[in-house]
């Protein structure tokens, strides 16, 4: 797992868990860019590797 200013890099090996982990990821992301969950999206880069982060300008900062 990697964090960025308003978004996180998850590898999740669990396919059971999966929507649990990116939820919990959301909520954290949403929170720390002071910024709404539906404005949170998450991008899949590879197998199992998931970015979560706010759309461009949508941060509180």
């Amino acid at each position: 797992m990697s964090f960025e200013s308003h978004s996180m890099t998850l590898k999740i090996w669990d396919h059971a868990t999966i929507d649990h982990t990116l939820e919990t990821a959301i909520s954290h992301v949403s929170a720390r860019a002071n910024a709404p969950k539906d404005r949170v999206r998450v991008t899949r880069s590879g197998p199992n590797l998931f970015t979560v982060s706010v759309a461009d300008g949508m941060s509180g900062d």
